[in-house]
């Protein structure tokens, strides 16, 4: 890639076309490319012939007239990224939709990339509304195991490609203690989350909170659910006849075949973090985070929404 002289280069140059050396012969004797020879003097040629001082402050002048003022110091521009950062939207997350909504308008959109930047040096106040680092291993369960249970191995092979809706995954997001929590409920095609806040982890408060989280939707979106093996989920028979499903179990401390499920409770961990007590968070609260994380913007759904993805799909089947 072709690339601007240094100044001890245009004196070098100036030396050899008074020397009167030819451009081709000169380009091979500075190890440069002979269009980056020919456009070096074509430009920088004053009055009176090629002068390496007049050629790097024209060079100079011109770098400063191209260059393009920050993206983000356009208002409308930098009030929008910050309202979506405020929605705790990631970086990325904004990028790609901005892309998405304004594909031929390039001064409508931003990098992630600068919009880190930005953060870093201009508005430090809103990295609280950055995701936070990973999340710690939690320590093995030690509770027994569940009965009845049909392995992740059962389960159909269709359910894996991620082709069609109403397979969903699930798990709880717990207090300290064990004292109260989160069932979270996520389709595995569109992302798509359902949670429901319950006051105890026992099998019964469970059960009907999952039940709660999935029973409105329609029988084409209730096809199978794969959960963790916690014994919270004990009446797991019960959960799937009254949700007329079929349910799954992963194997133990096999997190990632509930990946997505799993990345919903880290993105959850951005509102209620560790140590949270969900004895005192309203359900207001939770039914808010609920709403935020399915009005995010995905990027493997091409910076769709997951609201967006399902509201698709439950207008093509009618409900």
């Amino acid at each position: 890639m072709a690339c601007h002289l240094t100044f001890p280069e245009r004196e070098i140059l100036y030396r050899l076309l008074k020397a009167k050396r030819p451009k081709s012969e000169i380009a091979k004797l500075m190890g440069r490319d002979r269009s980056t020879i020919y456009r070096e003097i074509e430009r920088n040629t004053g009055g009176r012939g090629y002068r390496p001082k007049q050629a790097q402050r024209r060079a100079e002048e011109r770098r400063l007239r191209c260059r393009r003022e920050p993206k983000l110091s356009d208002p409308k521009l930098r009030s929008s990224v910050t309202r979506l950062l405020k929605k705790a939207w990631s970086p990325d997350q904004i990028a790609g939709r901005l892309q998405r909504e304004f594909p031929r308008h390039p001064e409508k959109r931003v990098s992630h990339q600068t919009i880190y930047a930005w953060i870093a040096s201009e508005a430090p106040e809103l990295r609280s509304h950055l995701r936070r680092g990973g999340k710690r291993r939690s320590s093995p369960e030690k509770r027994g195991r569940l009965v009845g249970c049909v392995s992740i191995e059962g389960r159909p092979k269709s359910v894996d490609s991620r082709r069609r809706f109403g397979d969903w995954e699930g798990d709880t997001v717990v207090s300290p203690g064990r004292r109260s929590g989160l069932v979270t409920m996520v389709d595995r095609k569109s992302g798509y989350a359902r949670i429901r806040k319950t006051s105890s982890l026992k099998a019964a408060p469970t059960r009907r909170a999952a039940c709660r989280s999935l029973r409105d939707l329609s029988e084409t979106l209730r096809r199978t659910m794969t959960l963790d093996n916690g014994k919270e989920f004990a009446e797991h028979g019960q959960l799937a006849e009254d949700l007329e499903l079929d349910i799954y179990f992963a194997k133990p401390y096999a997190s990632w075949q509930r990946g997505t499920n799993e990345n919903t409770n880290g993105l959850l961990r951005q509102f209620f973090p560790k140590g949270t007590d969900f004895a005192r968070i309203s359900h207001y609260a939770v039914a808010r985070a609920e709403k935020l994380l399915n009005e995010r913007p995905r990027k493997r759904l091409d910076y769709r929404t997951p609201q967006e993805v399902l509201a698709k799909e439950c207008a093509a089947i009618g409900t």
